[in-house]
């Protein structure tokens, strides 16, 4: 990864989304488009977010111009890496990072999780 990191913020989660098919099982070939027009996806989780940011009681301190020296906290998600997951396509934003296809979606926009 030439020294880089990926870091997602917040509840995303990177997909690997599977392959597209352009012909379906009986062997007959989809027009161009046809499967943009699908609701759902399917792929492999690659990295989760932290989770969703949660209050802690330091800052809800009656004195606001106090330093707080306090990490973030985070409710952790359900979703892990290695998950194989089903989510909603339109939720997601396709990017491509070092020469490959990935989707990062909303923890909310997956569906099912199959985890082995």
């Amino acid at each position: 990864m030439n020294g880089k990191e990926l870091v997602l913020v917040g509840d995303r989660v990177l997909i690997l989304p599977d392959q597209e098919n352009d012909k379906t099982d009986t062997g007959l070939y989809l027009p161009q488009g046809i499967k943009e027009r699908e609701k759902v996806q399917t792929g492999k989780v690659i990295k989760v977010g932290p989770g969703y940011p949660i209050a802690s009681p330091e800052d809800v301190d009656s004195e606001p111009w106090k330093a707080r020296h306090t990490e973030g906290k985070y409710l952790p998600l359900q979703a892990q890496e290695g998950d194989y997951c089903i989510f909603l396509r339109n939720a997601g934003i396709e990017i491509d990072y070092e020469s490959k296809k990935y989707i990062v979606v909303p923890h909310s926009a997956i569906l099912l999780l199959l985890r082995s």
